[in-house]
């Protein structure tokens, strides 16, 4: 096994499988020493030497390093839940209970994650939690809602205003994702990757090319991934924006709600002008990345410089509001305790004062040649969250107006189009780890004895991030969905793959 930070290469010759019981004993273990469950997965295994289901788990350690544990058990076996003593680990056994049929004995919440396969037409069944009382009643809202957004539905159990409970049903448009990545040849499928989350697209690209370049051994240079961090760091602004847009907007603040959708313009648009696209699609590629020109580059300094200004001066005025206050302070509290027993990850753990952040303990060479600031806020609560994307999207401003202005750098060209003819390496996998706009885009690549790509993990960091949402609603009124719903800001087609 080898990793450079943030992506994982394990040669699965000299690792084989363990079985499902010491490989449940090495998991628990592992979060007994603290570490960080990153992803548990597993697929189905015909070949001669393995049978019955492969389950893979891969932790980051409290020393920043990325391990993999494997293991191997016949099909529709039963095992111990983990998920009644580590959290943790409960979507995670929702997912692979799904898609394999292993059954987590003692599982207290074992209910369909996406509705794969067969059930996809049993969406009504769904065994919804339910709070008995004369007064308690429920509030279903969705899967339709009064816009333009995804489907999903919220189920809230009330006591009067005062919400106990809410469960959210997804899995609407589950669209085989993962069953579409294994159609096409392995460098082809840049365009499928980076519309799995549209917003999202250069996060989860830059994931696909370093893992596809990891497996064919075909390395790029430093100025290929600076171009690629230079895409991620736009669309981490353009997105935090877009969010604080929402949030004000959704309080009445009009100021913001005017100003903070001008401002992600302008970033998108000059994504638009570097690749074509407003989204980043087509920046990245296997091998390369598209280049900035000395006129793009002067672009994007003088636009990120102009950005700045006002979105220093519109984050104050919003700050200062009273109204904007009343409405988010102590409103939808994650406290650091329940954050880190449910694994929240990315930017709604960092404002509930979990450190953790693959920028800053997994950087790989482009965040070790320019480090990333490390960020939190402690509160918890809607206010956190929006002073946290506040404070994020300030930070990668910075952080390209550093990288842009250093002239040493040749961002000019970037090709590398050997990467393309390369095979792949066989039995081997692949993880790696991008942090988007949300959290930690992971994706897991395993090639065949033949060096065919055999199965390609995706997860959204949307996914455990779901239930965060849940537990911020308990005992808020149902009034402060809207804002907390947007606070959160987690993608449906992330869960429904």
């Amino acid at each position: 096994m080898r990793t450079s930070k943030a992506v994982l290469i394990a040669d699965l010759r000299s690792s084989p499988p363990k079985s499902s019981y010491e490989f449940s004993h090495r998991c628990a273990d592992s979060l007994d020493a603290g570490d960080h469950l990153i992803t548990l997965f597993g697929r189905h295994e015909k070949s001669n030497r393995h049978w019955g289901t492969i389950v893979t788990a891969v932790f980051q350690t409290t020393a920043g390093e990325l391990k993999v544990f494997r293991g191997q058990a016949e099909d529709g076996k039963h095992y111990p839940s983990l998920t009644h003593t580590y959290p943790v680990a409960q979507i995670f056994e929702r997912e692979l209970w799904e898609q394999t049929g292993l059954q987590p004995d003692g599982h207290p919440w074992l209910k369909p994650v996406r509705f794969e396969g067969e059930r996809q037409q049993r969406m009504t069944d769904y065994p919804f939690f339910k709070v008995r009382g004369r007064e308690v009643h429920e509030v279903g809202v969705g899967p339709i809602h009064a816009g333009v957004i995804e489907p999903g539905h919220f189920r809230f159990m009330c006591l009067g205003e005062k919400v106990h409970h809410l469960e959210i049903q997804l899995g609407y448009q589950h669209r085989g994702v993962e069953a579409l990545l294994l159609r096409r040849p392995p460098m082809a499928l840049a365009s499928i990757v980076e519309s799995i989350c549209g917003d999202s697209s250069v996060a989860y690209a830059w994931g696909y090319c370093a893992a596809v370049e990891a497996l064919s051994n075909s390395p790029v240079s430093l100025e290929t991934d600076l171009l690629r961090g230079i895409a991620l760091e736009m669309e981490r602004i353009a997105m935090h924006v877009a969010t604080l847009n929402g949030l004000a907007t959704d309080v009445a603040f009009l100021q913001g709600g005017g100003t903070y959708g001008r401002l992600r313009t302008a970033i998108i648009n000059a994504t638009q002008r570097v690749c074509g696209n407003r989204f980043g699609r087509g920046w990245l590629r296997p091998g390369r990345a598209r280049e900035l020109s000395e006129v793009l580059r002067q672009d994007l300094i003088q636009t990120l410089t102009a950005f700045a200004r006002d979105f220093t001066e519109i984050n104050e005025l919003m700050l200062a509001s009273l109204s904007v206050k009343a409405r988010f302070q102590g409103t939808g509290i994650v406290s650091t305790k329940t954050a880190q027993e449910l694994g929240l990850v990315g930017v709604v753990a960092r404002a509930s004062g979990v450190e953790i952040d693959t920028r800053v303990q997994l950087p790989g060479r482009v965040y070790e040649r320019f480090p990333a600031e490390l960020i939190t806020e402690s509160s918890g609560d809607c206010w956190a969250r929006m002073k946290q994307r506040m404070r994020e999207a300030d930070a990668s401003v910075q952080w390209l107006l550093k990288v842009l202005g250093d002239t040493a750098l040749d961002l000019s060209g970037s090709a590398a189009p050997d990467a393309l003819g390369k095979p792949l390496a066989p039995e081997t996998l692949c993880l790696s780890l991008i942090e988007g706009t949300r959290g930690p885009v992971v994706q897991v690549l395993e090639t065949s004895s033949q060096g065919q790509l055999l199965h390609y993990k995706v997860q959204d960091p949307s996914l455990p991030n779901w239930f965060g949402l849940a537990m911020a609603l308990r005992d808020n009124d149902i009034s402060d969905f809207p804002i907390c719903n947007k606070s959160f800001d987690l993608s449906y087609c992330g869960n429904d793959l």
